[in-house]
């Protein structure tokens, strides 16, 4: 994962196919109700996306910070 800040309100997010894809299919089960819980693969794989982000973010902040 990558961040780009292109202005105060607008970023550009360049994001590997399977990131993309969890992010989807896990708004997609809220958005239906978010019935059952879960998996632990599920989970796992959102916890690699949001650590992917944590890390873009910080990258990003040095970035801006230099």
């Amino acid at each position: 994962m990558h961040i780009e800040k292109k202005n105060n309100l607008v970023f550009h997010l360049t994001l590997s196919g399977y990131e993309l894809a969890t992010l989807i299919s896990s708004a997609r089960w809220v958005a239906e109700g978010a019935q059952g819980e879960l998996t632990p693969e599920a989970i796992e794989q959102l916890k690699l996306v949001v650590s992917n982000y944590d890390r873009a973010a910080a990258s990003l902040n040095e970035r801006e910070s230099k």
